[in-house]
């Protein structure tokens, strides 16, 4: 179990610290320092951008979001779009914020080679302004749940970086209209006004159905803010209710699981709840992405641990901080428990690949041995466990910190060992000091940053889509690498 004993070999070090990453010379620490230099690469920022030039052609103002990339078929390594009432429009444009967030606090940190740093800010300025703009009409949204991963990952650095006092307002009057779902009764948000897109009996009504995901836990996120900005307490309110609800109702206690080095409570996770809105009594149970209603589909659990932190973040309820680590033990452990056939055997006789995650931890292996994974899960995953590593470091309890630290490097060090798309991309400056983008090898494009992304594989879903990738998994990816330099870490 490469990956395990690559864990297990930093942990014994002691060479992590708040102050700096710095690793060793062995194969698997070596590797691992090259994987982590890619979250700064040229490739990166120059897939962004081709992706932002390249959509707005007869997309301007943008009403197509990029989605999913295909690994094959008729669409190979082209970016399929959604419209932008669907609910991942906002991961593209948090893409470009986030390198942006780097031109400008982190120019030194840059790793593409021959291009103008005052272009390349102004490039990416103008792509997200073109990209971020039309969103603002979704704060009046009022018909799902998700206005948080819709809004908070390109709007909150609109405000925090260039004060932007109207994408501020726009985070503020999303979350109105998302507390507008909001039941006292049940303690939740209603996430879907119904499900009906499984070969399952579908669940129709919303007088007599009530429906909460485990994925919602990502949008209180944006409530928190809101409340933090506007005053209105009745939006941090609902957030609290929300997660408390779910401890209750989606998270599975596995009291005979157990991790070495922690003592607390393991969680799983299931995905959906129906409640009845009159009495909030629950009505049944199912999943509508993962393998079936009992097991834990993995990025659900990334949800969870994702969520959780920022909850614990911003109310600092230690309820909040147990959950989210025994959600992410319950995740390591898992990782750690996958047959041995996840593994890659690499050129320097290591191995790589088991903490990249398989689409869902208690999916049989396909039958023709497709290692069906989804990096989405493991990129949302490590950057819950970077929130909890700030956490625990900022409770004084370093060990503990730092063993999720070390994980969440982990899981990212191999999600691009293996599953970084192998064609590159590089940034060119013109002679007009405009950025353009070329392929490393001319003719051989992947326009997502990661492969290997699953969105669903329920196999009474009307579509199964795998082996993908995806912006979100992209997104998360990215996000990750600026909260390392932000928190002086890389």
């Amino acid at each position: 179990m490469g990956g395990f004993h690559a864990i297990t070999n930093v942990c014994a070090s002691g060479t992590v610290s708040v102050a700096k990453i710095r690793l060793q010379s062995d194969p698997v620490e070596a590797r691992q320092k090259e994987s982590l230099d890619e979250l700064f690469s040229e490739n990166i920022t120059a897939k962004i951008i081709r992706t932002a030039q390249k959509h707005l052609s007869h997309n301007n103002p943008p009403s197509q979001y990029p989605h999913i990339v295909p690994q094959t078929g008729q669409d190979v390594g082209k970016y399929v779009s959604k419209g932008i009432d669907f609910w991942t429009c906002g991961f593209f444009p948090g893409s470009i914020y986030s390198l942006l967030e780097r031109v400008i606090k982190y120019p030194n940190r840059l790793r593409a080679k021959d291009v103008e740093l005052q272009s390349l800010r102004r490039t990416l300025e103008r792509l997200g302004k073109t990209w971020s703009d039309p969103i603002h009409g979704e704060s009046r949204l009022t018909n799902t749940h998700d206005l948080g991963f819709i809004m908070m990952t390109h709007m909150k650095p609109r405000w925090e970086l260039f004060h932007d006092e109207k994408a501020l307002n726009t985070i503020i009057t999303a979350a109105n209209n998302l507390y507008t779902r909001y039941n006292s009764t049940v303690g939740a948000i209603r996430c879907w006004d119904e499900l009906v897109w499984t070969n399952a009996p579908h669940i129709r009504g919303m007088d007599e159905n009530f429906i909460v995901i485990i994925d919602s836990l990502c949008n209180l996120d944006l409530l928190f803010y809101a409340a933090a900005h506007s005053g209105s307490s009745r939006l941090s309110d609902a957030a609290k209710h929300h997660a408390h609800t779910l401890i209750r109702t989606h998270l599975r206690e596995e009291p005979t699981m157990c991790r070495q080095g922690f003592s607390g409570m393991l969680y799983s996770t299931g995905h959906v709840v129906s409640f009845c809105p009159e009495t909030g009594c629950i009505k049944e149970k199912r999943t509508a992405q993962g393998f079936d209603t009992n097991s834990t589909w993995s990025r659900g659990q990334a949800w969870a641990i994702l969520g959780y932190a920022q909850t614990y973040a911003w109310t600092k309820d230690e309820t909040f901080l147990h959950v989210a680590c025994g959600l992410s033990e319950y995740f390591l452990l898992r990782l750690e428990m996958a047959p041995s056939c996840v593994e890659i055997h690499c050129a320097d006789g290591t191995t790589s690949g088991r903490y990249v995650p398989m689409w869902d931890f208690d999916a049989p292996i396909d039958k023709e041995g497709l290692l069906l994974r989804d990096t989405s899960a493991g990129t949302a995953a490590a950057n819950g466990m970077l929130i909890l590593f700030q956490a625990l470091t900022g409770l004084g309890r370093y060990d503990m910190g730092k063993r999720y630290l070390k994980a969440a490097l982990a899981i990212i060090e191999e999600t691009i060992s293996c599953s970084l798309a192998s064609e590159r991309a590089k940034l060119v400056t013109t002679e007009n000091k405009d950025i353009s983008v070329v392929d490393e090898l001319e003719g051989s494009a992947f326009e997502a940053v990661l492969k290997n992304a699953t969105v669903s594989n329920n196999a009474q879903g009307y579509a199964q889509i795998r082996d993908h990738g995806l912006v979100y998994a992209d997104y998360y990816l990215i996000e990750f690498g600026t909260q390392l330099l932000r928190l002086g870490l890389a």
